[in-house]
């Protein structure tokens, strides 16, 4: 492998075995400040919840709580992992919407609601001990299930540390999440051919301007393969072959993670006519020092 300026010669089969298994940092498991904030907004509700823990006659302790304090009906979606409101249920009854912001039906179908989810069943068996505990495991639960999301934003983090690195200063020589529209207005690029014709509200992660060229950046790290996999390099080939007839732009795509394995032979394809397409090795050997 041996570099030429901005135009990396280099093995594809060599270049995807660099590739990480993770970039995982220690809050992207679960964010406990994300945790806490939810479960305390309704830290009230479930103290008053608590006093149903345990009833010998929770179906009459229920009724009264809830027809002296109503506010306590918001914080039952989360004692079964629901963030929404709103709960639909059915059977051989028929079929209810219940509101958990107000009453839209009778005490008395939130008393069989509670009964059928198994929510009376958790309390006066004493399954639980602290209904603000229990939440604080629902929503740890919940929050993981972010972690894709996470992963999408670490590797963005990542690549922008090292922009930063490289010298360059946010909102002067690159600029965070920066539409196609708004890059034309800034350096007064034609980039109609990236837009179809300015039909299509393309948005960069990173765009880097210097004295040599404006750099327009994609940035994704994919720990697991799939379909995304697959449209990502199509479409950033597309990209890449609609860019090579603007002077002075460029499109770079920062990739990496164990995914691109299964979806090697797409990535392979973007990687055959794109020269500014990197991994986190090339970012810790400094290749945006040559931007």
């Amino acid at each position: 492998m041996y570099r030429k300026g901005l135009l990396t010669m280099k093995d594809f089969n060599v270049w995807l075995s660099s590739f990480r298994e993770s970039i995982a940092n220690y809050s992207y498991y679960v964010e406990f400040d994300t945790v806490y904030k939810n479960a305390d907004s309704i830290k009230i509700e479930l103290n008053m919840m608590n006093s149903l823990i345990g009833s010998q006659s929770i179906e009459v302790d229920f009724r009264n709580l809830v027809s002296k304090y109503p506010s306590v009906l918001r914080c039952i979606p989360i004692l079964l992992a629901k963030r929404e409101m709103n709960i639909f249920c059915m059977d051989e009854e028929g079929s209810f919407t219940y509101d958990f912001k107000k009453l839209n039906y009778s005490v008395e179908e939130y008393v069989v609601f509670m009964r059928k989810t198994g929510l009376f069943e958790l309390m006066e068996k004493h399954l639980v001990s602290n209904l603000y505990d229990y939440v604080i495991g629902v929503e740890a639960g919940l929050n993981s299930n972010g972690r894709k999301n996470r992963g999408g934003h670490l590797m963005e983090d990542l690549v922008e540390s090292y922009i930063k690195k490289a010298g360059f200063i946010k909102n002067k020589t690159y600029f965070k999440e920066m539409y196609l529209s708004d890059l034309e207005k800034r350096t007064g690029l034609d980039l109609s051919a990236l837009s179809n014709s300015g039909n299509t509200a393309k948005r960069f992660d990173y765009v880097i301007i210097s004295d040599k060229c404006i750099y327009a950046c994609e940035c994704n790290f994919y720990a697991s393969g799939g379909s995304k996999l697959n449209e990502t390099a199509r479409s950033y080939k597309t990209l890449a072959l609609e860019s090579k007839g603007i002077d002075g732009f460029k499109f770079v795509w920062f990739t990496d993670g164990l995914g691109w394995i299964s979806a090697r032979n797409n990535l392979k394809e973007t990687f055959d006519v794109l020269d500014t397409i990197y991994c986190i090795k090339e970012l810790e050997n400094n290749i945006l020092s040559e931007f």
